[in-house]
């Protein structure tokens, strides 16, 4: 359980350096505290997609990632971001990816920013 609260919470911090970053990643309404706080829902909706969606994107885009020798990655985390955008839309929550361009520079950031994260966080559970 605190290993799923960790990658959470490096999630949030990974998407809220992207919000940050990137002009065309919104992040609008109300107080730091409910901004903070749909940023770890995000966060878990980016999770879930990450942990449902993304295995099967990847088994289905298999040639390509050979052929592409894993470039085709980026594309997919691209994906994911729009796919978490929209979820976070549907659900009135006020984060908003602008593009796709904008989705594959936002999925770099998010992966660069997740991954130093992880490295620093403890991951036990």
């Amino acid at each position: 359980m605190m290993n799923f609260l960790v990658k959470t919470l490096a999630n949030a911090g990974a998407l809220a350096v992207a919000v940050w970053l990137i002009d065309k990643i919104n992040l609008d309404g109300g107080s730091t505290g409910e901004k903070a706080w749909t940023l770890v829902v995000v966060a878990l909706i980016f999770g879930l997609v990450n942990l449902l969606v993304k295995p099967v994107v990847l088994l289905l885009t298999l040639p390509l990632f050979i052929l592409t020798l894993g470039l085709i990655t980026l594309v997919v985390n691209a994906l994911m971001l729009l796919l978490t955008s929209w979820i976070a839309g549907e659900l009135d929550l006020s984060f908003h990816v602008e593009g796709f361009w904008t989705a594959v520079l936002g999925g770099l950031v998010i992966s660069v920013v997740s991954w130093a994260l992880n490295l620093v966080l403890p991951d036990k559970d």
